[in-house]
């Protein structure tokens, strides 16, 4: 059967999402608190994870976070009812797949988890191997670091699976669904920003602190590409 990590501190819906997810043949879990839906997501990798962003200590929006960061793919359909336009669009660019507002139909619920687990796929490991090094960039997959020139621009372990899929493809253009597989493990969503907010975030560590060369090229309506542009060009 299929395992959904419920991640809602309120029993009674919990109880109610999981009495009709498992009628629609899933295999539910349900925790209560942020800390132990972070545990769950790394250590039982359920296909999907419905989760609420009100929850005591590590809150939802933290939880997309972890799991991101950690690079682990696990499709999250959101349950909240914060419904403004700027909840959504946050949860989503945090990583989120999916977004119910409160209250909701119970059918809505088990069709956007059936189509959740539908679009999981599992991210492909980064090799290990020789390092790669592309001007005073040097990406190093058995270390899981990356350097400029002498100095570590310390990645987290997602930023690092980010640039190692963008370096591997030197000099070809990526599309953000290839990204988001290769690197999250899942299906580009409807207003998905996944991808852009993380390649701002390598900017902001890589490009800014090159002193020859600009790395990583957005090529608009399309992806994202690693090849060095001298920046005195």
């Amino acid at each position: 059967m299929t395992k959904v990590l419920i991640v809602e501190d309120d029993e009674i819906i919990a109880r109610s999402m999981s009495r009709h997810l498992a009628a629609a043949g899933f295999d539910p879990v349900w925790v209560d608190r942020g800390e132990q839906g972070v545990a769950r997501l790394r250590f039982e990798n359920p296909a999907v994870c419905v989760l609420d962003l009100m929850l005591p200590g590590v809150d939802g929006w933290r939880l997309i976070e972890q799991a991101r960061d950690d690079g682990i793919g696990t499709p999250i359909v959101v349950v909240s009812a914060r419904g403004t336009e700027h909840d959504r669009v946050h949860a989503l660019e945090l990583g989120a797949d999916d977004y119910l507002v409160k209250p909701f139909s119970m059918k809505e619920l088990v069709a956007r988890v059936r189509a959740a687990s539908r679009r999981g796929v599992q991210p492909q490991e980064p090799a290990t191997g020789d390092p790669i090094e592309i001007e005073e960039l040097r990406v190093d997959p058995n270390r899981v670091e990356a350097w400029v020139g002498d100095e570590s621009v310390g990645l987290t372990p997602l930023e690092f699976r980010l640039l190692y899929a963008l370096a591997t493809a030197r000099g070809r253009v990526l599309t953000r669904d290839e990204i988001l597989q290769k690197v999250w493990g899942r299906r580009e969503t409807h207003r998905d920003r996944t991808v852009d907010v993380y390649v701002r975030k390598l900017r902001a560590k890589i490009d800014r602190r090159a002193p020859r060369h600009a790395f990583i090229h957005t090529r608009h309506g399309v992806g994202y590409m690693l090849e060095p542009e001298s920046k005195t060009s």
